[in-house]
Order: C-alpha cells, then sequence, then structure tokens
C-alpha cells in the first residue's frame, strides 16, 4: 500500500459522520420569547443575609421605642441606687421615730384631768403644728375646759397598737388602735371606749409633730 492510501485512510478515521437533524428532535427545541430569560435574570438578585433582612425591616418607631425604654430603664435604676436605697437604710429608724411621736402625742391629747388642765393641755399642744394646732387650743378652751370644770371631766388614754401607714421623709401617717376611760362626777365609775385613729405627722426642726387626728 502506498503512502498516499495510508494518509486517506487515517483522515476518514479521524472525521466523524456527518449529524443529521431529523425533524423530531428540531421540534423538541422550542422558540424562546425571553420570558424564560427574565426569569433566570430574575434569580441572579444578591442574597441579603438573613439578620440584614431583619435589620432593614425594623420600622424607626420600633427602634425608638426600644431606646425610650432603655432610657426609662437606666432612670429607673438611677433612682433605687441613690434616691430610694439610701431612704431605706435609715427606714427602721424613722419608722420608729413616727411611730413613738403619734403613740405620745395621742396620748397626751386624750389624756387630762379638771386639776391639771393647763398642764396637760400645755403637753398636748408641745405635739402638734399647724392647723390643727390652732384648732386644739380653740376646742380645748371652748369645749374640752368647761365641761371639764363643770362636770369633773377626766379622761385618760391608752395607746394598745400603732403602725405606719405611709412613711416619707418629711411626713408619715401612722394608725393607732386606743382605748380610753373617762370619768365625771355624775360617773364615778370609768367608761370604757375604743377607736383607731390616723394620725398624720410631718417634721418639724427635726421633730415628728400632728398635723391631722382622725377617726376611722
Amino acid at each position: 500500500m502506498s503512502d498516499d492510501d495510508n494518509t486517506e485512510q487515517e483522515h476518514d478515521e479521524e472525521t466523524p459522520p456527518d449529524v443529521e437533524t431529523t425533524d423530531e428532535a428540531a421540534q423538541d427545541v422550542e422558540p424562546t420569547d425571553g420570558s424564560e430569560i427574565d426569569k433566570v435574570a430574575d434569580t441572579t438578585e444578591p442574597v441579603v443575609a438573613p439578620w440584614r433582612r431583619l435589620v432593614i425591616a425594623v420600622p424607626l418607631v420600633t427602634v425608638l421605642l426600644v431606646l425610650g425604654l432603655l432610657a426609662a430603664a437606666g432612670l429607673t435604676a438611677w433612682l433605687y441606687f441613690y434616691q430610694y436605697r439610701p431612704d431605706q437604710e435609715v427606714d427602721a429608724a424613722v419608722n420608729q421615730r413616727a411611730v413613738d411621736a403619734a403613740r405620745d402625742g395621742t396620748v397626751a391629747l386624750l389624756s387630762y384631768k379638771p386639776d391639771t388642765l393647763n398642764q396637760d393641755f400645755a403637753n398636748a399642744k408641745s405635739h402638734l403644728t399647724g392647723d390643727f394646732l390652732n384648732y386644739y387650743d380653740q376646742f380645748t378652751r371652748d369645749v374640752v375646759t368647761p365641761a371639764a370644770k363643770d362636770k369633773g371631766v377626766a379622761t385618760a388614754a391608752q395607746v394598745v397598737g400603732a403602725a405606719t401607714s405611709e412613711l416619707h421623709a418629711n411626713s408619715a401617717v401612722v394608725m393607732v388602735f386606743v382605748n380610753q376611760a373617762s370619768t365625771s362626777t355624775e360617773r364615778p365609775d370609768p367608761s370604757m371606749s375604743s377607736s383607731t385613729l390616723m394620725v398624720g405627722l410631718t417634721k418639724v426642726n427635726g421633730a415628728w409633730l400632728i398635723n391631722k387626728f382622725d377617726p376611722v
């Protein structure tokens, strides 16, 4: 075999046969109007991380609300540490002084004898202040003194219980439970009575004084 024949044989082996396109294959390839390309293009948008979507979705009003709550929490903490806690540290002592003032003042107000009226009233007034002091002065002068002198009325009060209802730096309200025994020339045997009083106090020059005295 000649060299030319060998060359032609190798050429025939390397060249693939022509592929004919049949009608059936042509039908499988459908023309496009560009919508599929648009769909693909839509999916090529950059993916946003979930946490970034959340940040973007949070309205400005919500952010301001959160900041407001944080500020309120900070103010509450400040008030607690710098105002409330110092008051709490002296509550026991302040409470006891207010209760003692209410007890002593109540006994002084409701206890007197015909022979020692001036002394008894002066002692009572030392526990009072404000408008209530003026009221007590007039009441004892116009009502209690004539009755005590004319009918020999005498009273003795005993506080059987007391507890603070309200307590502030310069004011307090103490609930007082009182037993009172009264006698007179017409009724020498003691007449017993019990009452509950709301005693209002205010601090004047460091002392707790009664400014209200209301029965419950």
